[in-house]
């Protein structure tokens, strides 16, 4: 989950990148629960702030987004969505599995 808070700030192609040298394709396939849950918490950590995406970025130009009106109104509730989402996702896993 870690991640996807350092997503919010780095992109996260790079992160995702570097995951995936740390992980033996042997012992996690690429259809694991393990790389379907780095997407998640790569491509949803990113909205966390509106840095950490390439369209938060591209949105913060086009519609005069400020940064710090940004992390103050929505940051909050995408963390709070952030956790939600990977919380259903872990229990659904562990349900169905």
């Amino acid at each position: 989950m870690i991640i996807g808070l350092v997503s919010a700030i780095v992109d996260n192609v790079p992160l995702v990148a570097a995951s995936m040298g740390m992980y033996d394709l042997a012992q996690f396939p690429p259809d694991s629960f393990l790389w379907k849950f780095i997407a998640y918490c790569a491509g949803t950590g990113g909205s966390i702030l509106v840095i950490g995406s390439a369209a938060g970025v591209a949105a913060m130009g086009l519609e005069k987004i400020h940064f710090f009106w940004y992390a103050r109104r929505i940051g909050g509730l995408a963390l709070i969505g952030y956790f939600a989402g990977a919380a259903v996702y872990i229990a659904q896993y562990r349900l169905t599995h």
